[in-house]
């Protein structure tokens, strides 16, 4: 029987389940094994996190009701006080007791809130609750303060987000903590939140078939990442680590057009790493089985399209192979195999011929956020801002939401690239989207 990554992580974790009687070990998704392995392979050990930031009219927010609103989520969701952890070489969670911080973040001289909110994510520990708090102000006389709630990337997803956005503005506005949480109610919710990671494991193994396999074999055979390495470069003395550009466009009637967007990642790719290669762009995809409790946790997998970067052929825009049309037809064709793990579907390509490692060239994000609910606290809603500056793994990694309006933001590493040729990338991008006003393009 072919068991594949999946079914050999889940049979070496039974073992050691049940070798220990461990009762508060939770196997994890093969989204959340991606992310435990990536920060084993980060030489810093970072882990990938996922902050939300609201501007707050000064003095609205209390950090004790917060606090113990915040408890009342992680006592009521297993992934939100559960810590990723290795045993025997096979990642798990091992849950502990709710302890969420709330740390109001002391300016340094000089600073302004997002420079310290930078710097307090900068000291993010793999050690600690899953979910924190962060409360900065821009100084005595400042009319707003910003709240960061960062997660840890193996307990969230995008649905996971708008869920604790949601439930964090209730249980604020009820004065509700930890305490409050019925123990029936949370062992249901820790069954519940077994049954799908369960769930969805069996999924994953199911998707990583041999046919399947074959098929990203040989979609990713010629995959060869062509990012320079960390390190080849530094951003100049008293630069951010990051830059970055963005574009609003009017929101099309028809929803996010996505095809559209993996061709304009393939010209940014092209600009930025050369014609005739074959970069592997990610972008995650897919949730909790159908059968499965709406839990909050980390069910997207990161689904990989091998951007070809050759050059356009002379001729009519329909004989390009490479274009829109193209792509539109070959992401159809992913969709059909998007549940197979990212593990398997590296060594999946390695087996084919490929040498890639499993780095990313670029990332493509996508938020529907029309009907999402802001944060509120005490009646008042708070204002989603962006920070910048903060680390990226990929070189590159382009964020759309979808809101009243298209907004475009791309982000990209200074130590990998310099801000000349990102911005000359991004300006491919704009122009291989349909009908783009560039006028509204902004780089900062």
């Amino acid at each position: 029987m072919h068991l594949g990554i999946t079914g050999q992580y889940l049979a070496r974790y039974q073992r050691i389940a049940a070798d220990n009687r461990e009762i508060d070990l939770l196997p994890v998704t093969g989204a959340q094994r991606r992310f435990v392995l990536v920060r084993s392979l980060d030489p810093a050990g970072r882990p990938d996190i996922v902050p939300m930031f609201f501007a707050f009219p000064r003095g609205t927010v209390d950090p004790v009701r917060l606090r113990a609103a915040a408890n009342h989520l992680a006592a009521r969701h297993p992934v939100l006080r559960a810590h990723p952890e290795v045993l025997r070489g096979t990642p798990a969670l091992r849950l502990a007791e709710p302890d969420v911080p709330v740390e109001r973040i002391v300016r340094a001289p000089g600073e302004d809130a997002a420079t310290s909110v930078r710097r307090a994510l900068g000291a993010w520990t793999a050690q600690g609750s899953p979910l924190r708090l962060y409360l900065a102000e821009d100084g005595p006389d400042a009319e707003e303060e910003v709240l960061a709630v960062v997660l840890d990337h193996t307990a969230c997803d995008g649905q996971s987000l708008a869920r604790i956005v949601e439930e964090l503005s209730s249980a604020y506005r009820d004065g509700i903590g930890p305490g409050e949480l019925a123990p029936a109610d949370a062992a249901g919710e820790l069954a519940a939140y077994r049954e799908a990671v369960l769930m969805q494991l069996d999924a994953e193994q199911r998707a990583g078939s041999s046919a399947a396999l074959e098929y990203w074999g040989g979609r990713l055979r010629e995959v060869r990442e062509r990012a320079p390495l960390p390190g080849l470069r530094a951003p100049a003395p008293g630069a951010l680590p990051t830059g970055a550009a963005e574009l609003r466009l009017p929101a099309p009637a028809s929803g996010v057009p996505f095809p559209s967007l993996l061709d304009a990642c393939r010209a940014t790719a092209r600009v930025l790493y050369g014609a005739g290669h074959v970069s592997p762009i990610g972008y995650p995809w897919g949730g909790r089985p159908a059968a499965a409790a709406p839990v909050v946790g980390c069910f997207l997998n990161t689904v990989v399209f091998p951007a070809g970067t050759d050059d356009a052929p002379d001729g009519p825009a329909g004989d390009d192979p490479f274009g829109e049309e193209a792509t539109a037809t070959d992401w159809w064709g992913d969709l059909d195999r998007a549940d197979t793990p990212f593990d398997e579907v590296v060594h999946a390509a390695r087996s084919a011929g490929s040498p890639w490692s499993g780095r990313l060239d670029g990332l493509l994000t996508v938020d529907d956020a029309r009907h999402r609910s802001p944060l509120s606290l005490g009646g008042v809603a708070g204002r989603e801002v962006h920070i910048d500056g903060r680390h990226v793994r990929a070189p590159f990694a382009v964020s759309v939401t979808l809101g009243p309006e298209l907004h475009i933001r791309m982000v990209w590493n200074r130590h990998m690239l310099d801000d000349h040729t990102a911005e000359d990338g991004f300006g491919a991008f704009c122009a291989a989207l349909p009908a783009t006003e560039r006028a509204d393009v902004t780089v900062g």
